[in-house]
């Protein structure tokens, strides 16, 4: 099945796929819906900018039976990353700032950063660092930045000790940036690879370089040349109804509603702009979006990135892979042969840098 919602932006066609293969999609996503697995599935399937293949199944409320809308709006979390990294991307082809710079240039209290060394919250030991962090650190996770969310260790206990969360929508990203300094790094800047809030921080200084707030940026340099009308901070009046409510698996292997859509915190005018996980968007939008990088920063007529600035951000930034730099997995994929551009991890097993995101 191919959405017309989809098929209106895109060229259809099998592009080289067994379309016998591809109808094995729809029943196999079904069943994750009807085992209660998921409460909906949007899948689609595109290969050199042609769609081969698009489906949709289940509901955006599990308890009104409303269906899911091939035009449907979700939260996209860390698919925010690549958005504001490539908004970065276009300041950096200005000469608003160089990807070596250290951030304390743009966040004073970062002159002051420490490193953690042992200890518990309380009594933690930091020293200084060796160097500075810098904007190609945020850009791909070796800022020894964490997430205090999922952070076990003394450096995530102390942020949520300290309440330093981008995802209170209500608090102020400037506010929040400059307490998260406080807090001491996980390790030297560059020597390893750490998933966290590098991006929050990055979010904040093209904040502070444009003068605008993060979501005026992204609509001058990315959504409105691309016309990405389904892709915000928080939900329209206009557009809840194609908002998709928020579920989670139980124990009991059932769907647990954590947040209806018609009442969610989404739906108000939020405070907290946050680069690192807080945009919503359609599968239309997203798609238009990495058609744009696939490109090589051009869609249609619109060029939002030039063609070396996407291969940059393509290119594995760490000094091996993933693995090496102390992330032998992530999630539940093996990270041998997994680099890091910016914004985004790319594979080099087979001697060919390939974009894969995060």
């Amino acid at each position: 099945m191919v959405e017309e919602s989809l098929s209106a932006e895109f060229k259809t066609g099998i592009v080289g796929f067994c379309p016998a293969r591809l109808e094995r999609i729809s029943p196999w996503l079904k069943r994750y819906v009807d085992e209660k697995k998921l409460p909906f599935a949007h899948v689609a399937v595109l290969r050199k900018g042609q769609l081969a293949y698009a489906d949709c199944y289940g509901y955006r409320d599990v308890e009104e039976r409303s269906p899911v809308k091939e035009d449907g709006i979700y939260r996209i979390y860390s698919m925010t990353k690549l958005v504001t990294t490539a908004a970065a991307m276009a300041l950096y082809e200005r000469g608003v700032f160089q990807l070596d710079d250290p951030i304390h240039h743009f966040v004073d209290e970062f002159k002051d950063a420490r490193v953690f060394i042992s200890g518990r919250t309380g009594s933690i030991s930091s020293v200084k660092p060796e160097t500075p962090i810098t904007i190609r650190q945020l850009m791909n996770h070796t800022s020894g930045l964490t997430y205090g969310a999922f952070d076990p260790g003394p450096v995530g206990q102390l942020m949520r000790s300290r309440k330093i969360d981008f995802g209170n929508l209500q608090a102020n990203l400037g506010e929040t940036v400059r307490r998260l300094a406080s807090i001491p790094l996980c390790f030297q800047p560059g020597s390893q690879w750490r998933y966290g809030v590098s991006t929050d921080v990055l979010g904040y200084i093209i904040e502070v370089v444009t003068g605008k707030t993060l979501l005026q940026v992204f609509d001058e340099l990315i959504f409105k040349p691309l016309d990405m009308t389904d892709t915000f901070f928080h939900v329209p009046k206009n557009k809840v109804e194609k908002f998709c409510s928020l579920y989670t698996r139980t124990k009991s292997d059932s769907l647990k509603l954590l947040e209806c859509a018609k009442s969610s915190r989404f739906c108000k005018p939020v405070n907290m702009c946050s680069g690192g996980g807080g945009l919503i968007s359609s599968m239309r939008d997203y798609l238009v979006f990495l058609e744009m990088i696939r490109r090589g920063g051009r869609y249609n007529d619109v060029q939002i990135l030039g063609r070396k600035t996407v291969e940059l951000m393509l290119r594995n930034h760490l000094s091996g892979d993933m693995a090496s730099m102390g992330q032998p997995t992530f999630s539940e994929m093996p990270m041998e042969g997994i680099g890091f551009g910016l914004g985004g991890g790319n594979s080099f097993r087979h001697g060919q840098s390939t974009n894969i995101g995060f």
